[in-house]
C-alpha cells in the first residue's frame, strides 16, 4: 500500500511539472486556453508597409478644406507702449509746492494683444485687420509650422478695418482667393484663427446673411454674417468656403459676454482684395468724395417727398465749398444714381462715390421737386478719417 501511494505521488508530480512547462511555453495546446481568455478580437484594415497609409476623410468631413487653408493663416502678436497721464493733482500749485516733480514723469507700460492674419502672397504679404495692428510698436507673426518672425506695416485702411503687413520670408503658403460674390446664404464656411490665444483653431458654420450694412462697425460695410464660432483673437483670420478658398476676413462679433453668440461678421474677399492691392501699390487707399451728408429714406420721408419708394439717399447737408456745393447740389435732393448706377440707400451711395476716381468728372442723378436732374461733379479726394472712440457693440475682435 505504501509503495502504491509513492508511485501515485511521483506520477502526479510528473504530470504537474509537464503541465507547467506546456502552459508556459505553448499555452495554446491546452484546451482551457483555446478561448478568448478575456481578450477582444478586433478586425483591422490592412496597412501597406511600403509607404505611409493615406487616411480618407470621414463622410461629411471638411478636413481637406481645413488642410488647404490652415497653413496660410498666421497668429499676430502685437505690443505697444502706453503712457499714463500725470497725476491730476499736479495741476494744483499747492500740491506741486509740497511734492515737486515726483509725479511729473508719466508712467509707461507695455500692452500686448493678439489677432490673426492671412498670407496673401508668397513674397510675405499678410492681410489682417487695422484694429489688430493699430498703434503697435512691434508686430510678431507666428506661422502654422511654428516659425516666428517680425513684421512691418505696409499700410492700413481704418474705414474698412483692413491692413497689410509684410515679413521678410519667401515661399510662404499663400491662400487661394474665392469668389465671395458667388456666396449664398446657407453655404458651409470655416473660420480659422487664434481665438483667446489658444492656438490655431477651425470652427464651422454657415453663411447666415450677406450684404450686412448699417452696423456702425466700419465706414464702408458689406459684411458676410456667419454663425461659425468667432471669438477674440480670430480677428483678421480667414473665413473659407468648403473648398478651402478665402471668402472673407473675420472682423467683428455681436456679443454681450465677449464670446461667440453665433453672430459674426467678415469683410468680403472681393473688398479685401481691392483694398489690399491699393495698399500694396500705394501704401494707402484713395477714395472719391463729393462733400455731402446723407441719410436713408424712410417711409415717412418718402411720403413727405411724395415718392412711392424708399430707394435713394436723402442729402441732409452739403459742405460749403465742397465738390457737391460747387456743382449746385442742395440739401433735400435725393440721390438716385451715381455714375449711371442706381442708388438704393445711403450705404450704397457711399460705396459708389468712394469708387469714383478723384479729379475726374462724374454724373450724379438727383430727384428735386419730383423732377429728375443730372449734375456733373468734379470728384474730390476723401479726407482721412479722424480717430474715433471704439464702439461697444458690435465689438471688434482683438
Amino acid at each position: 500500500m505504501h509503495k502504491l501511494w509513492l508511485v501515485f505521488a511521483q506520477a502526479t508530480t510528473i504530470v504537474l511539472a509537464a503541465l507547467f512547462v506546456v502552459s508556459t511555453l505553448r499555452p495554446g495546446l491546452l484546451p482551457w486556453q483555446s478561448g478568448d481568455g478575456g481578450v477582444v478580437t478586433i478586425k483591422e484594415a490592412p496597412v501597406d508597409k511600403s509607404h505611409k497609409a493615406e487616411v480618407e476623410p470621414a463622410p461629411g468631413s471638411f478636413s481637406s478644406a481645413a488642410k488647404k487653408a490652415m497653413p496660410s493663416v498666421v497668429n499676430v502678436f502685437t505690443t505697444k507702449e502706453i503712457k499714463a497721464a500725470p497725476h491730476p493733482f499736479m495741476e494744483d500749485p499747492f500740491f506741486r509746492r509740497f511734492f515737486g516733480d515726483r509725479f511729473e514723469s508719466p508712467q509707461s507700460r507695455r500692452a500686448a494683444s493678439l489677432g490673426s492674419g492671412v498670407i496673401v502672397s508668397p513674397q510675405g504679404y499678410i492681410l489682417t485687420n487695422h484694429h489688430v495692428i493699430e498703434a503697435a510698436d512691434e508686430i510678431e507673426i507666428a506661422l502654422a509650422d511654428g516659425r516666428k518672425t517680425k513684421a512691418r506695416v505696409i499700410g492700413s485702411d481704418p474705414e474698412t478695418d483692413l491692413a497689410v503687413v509684410r515679413v521678410d520670408m519667401e515661399g510662404l503658403p499663400a491662400i487661394t482667393f474665392g469668389y465671395s460674390d458667388n456666396a449664398l446664404v446657407g453655404d458651409i464656411v470655416l473660420a480659422i484663427g487664434n481665438p483667446f490665444g489658444v492656438g490655431q483653431t477651425v470652427t464651422m458654420g454657415i453663411i447666415s446673411a450677406l450684404g450686412r450694412t448699417h452696423l456702425g462697425i466700419n465706414t464702408f460695410e458689406n459684411f458676410i454674417q456667419t454663425d461659425a464660432a468667432i471669438n477674440p483673437g480670430n480677428s483678421g483670420g480667414a473665413l473659407v468656403d468648403a473648398s478651402g478658398n478665402l471668402i472673407g476676413i473675420n472682423t467683428a462679433i455681436v456679443s454681450r459676454t465677449g464670446g461667440s453668440l453665433g453672430i459674426g461678421f467678415a469683410i468680403t474677399a472681393g473688398v479685401a482684395k481691392q483694398i489690399m492691392e491699393q495698399i500694396i501699390r500705394t501704401g494707402g487707399v484713395t477714395r472719391g468724395w463729393i462733400g455731402v451728408e446723407v441719410q436713408d429714406m424712410t417711409p415717412e420721408l418718402a411720403e413727405s417727398f411724395k415718392r412711392s419708394t424708399t430707394s435713394g439717399a436723402l442729402i441732409a447737408g452739403v459742405l460749403k465749398g465742397g465738390p457737391a456745393d460747387r456743382a449746385g447740389v442742395k440739401p433735400g435732393d435725393i440721390i438716385v444714381g451715381v455714375g449711371g448706377k442706381e442708388v438704393t440707400d445711403s450705404s450704397g451711395m457711399l460705396n459708389l462715390v468712394a469708387a469714383l476716381p478723384p479729379g475726374n468728372m462724374a454724373t450724379i442723378t438727383v430727384m428735386r421737386n419730383q423732377n429728375k436732374k443730372a449734375i456733373e461733379i468734379n470728384v474730390g479726394k476723401r479726407p482721412k478719417p479722424q480717430p474715433q472712440e471704439q464702439f461697444q457693440e458690435p465689438e471688434e475682435l482683438e
